[in-house]
């Protein structure tokens, strides 16, 4: 049976999406930094008949990475989700620590994630590799500085990445949600609830069911098949920073 890799699985999209690649029959290899968590999710995604693994991850460490994967040879599919963003400040205004903090989790990370697991991605004969961006990998915002960026750049990685594996048997896909009501809004606003939920005022989002759909289905696609961009939004959106609001 095949096994698919999950980062950033213990909420939101990749949570999500662990249990919509159990019921597609993969066995899982799951990883975030909350533990409990992530105990959570995996006995969950028990419940579809797979084998779960869950181990702790943090893709802003490499040691964390290597371990992580380690004893991994047999992996078919790889969900680079972990990630974030934090604060919305202006360029002007913008604070070091939270766009350094960005960088190494949504581009340095997908990076240590590619890299660990591209071996065994390799050896399968049939690997996927399916990248979660945003539509602020392609679009700007106000305030959306520091998080576009990274996102632009994970976007960069993922389409080098499609040339330099140009005749590998290894797949490279990309998954661009716009709006997603998840834990995304009150982890970027420091935990304040109310803050976090006037983003989605007046709009109905996608759910982080939504999106695991959609990945499930790109990875699922026959061998000679690569989705290498999807993008998702809801009926409310239009871009990056254009929503209609009821």
């Amino acid at each position: 049976m095949a096994t698919a890799v999950v980062t950033g699985a213990s909420s939101g999209i990749g949570e999500a999406t662990a249990y919509a690649l159990a019921e597609a029959g993969f066995d899982l290899l799951l990883g975030a930094r909350r533990q409990d968590r992530l105990a959570e999710v995996a006995e969950k995604a028990r419940a579809a008949g797979v084998s779960v693994e869950a181990r702790p991850l943090d893709v802003t460490s490499t040691a964390s990475v290597q371990e992580f994967a380690a004893g991994h040879d047999a992996v078919e599919v790889v969900i680079a989700n972990a990630g974030g963003a934090l604060g919305l400040d202006p360029v002007e205004g913008f604070d070091e620590e939270q766009w350094r903090w960005m960088y190494d989790a949504n581009v340095t990370g997908v990076a240590r994630t590619v890299r660990a697991f591209l071996p065994a991605l390799r050896a399968s004969g049939d690997g996927r590799i399916a990248v979660v961006t945003s539509v602020a990998g392609h679009q700007t915002y106000p305030g959306g500085g520091g998080y576009t960026a990274v996102k632009h750049a994970a976007a960069a990685v993922v389409d080098t990445l499609r040339v330099e594996l140009l005749g590998e048997p290894v797949r490279v896909l990309e998954v661009a949600p716009g709006m997603v009501e998840t834990e995304f809004s009150k982890v970027r606003f420091s935990g304040d609830e109310e803050r976090a939920a006037g983003v989605y005022q007046g709009v109905t989002p996608l759910t982080a069911g939504d999106v695991a759909e959609a990945i499930t289905w790109a990875v699922t696609r026959p061998a000679h098949v690569v989705v290498a961009r999807l993008d998702l939004m809801p009926r409310d959106q239009a871009s990056a920073r254009d929503l209609n609001r009821r």
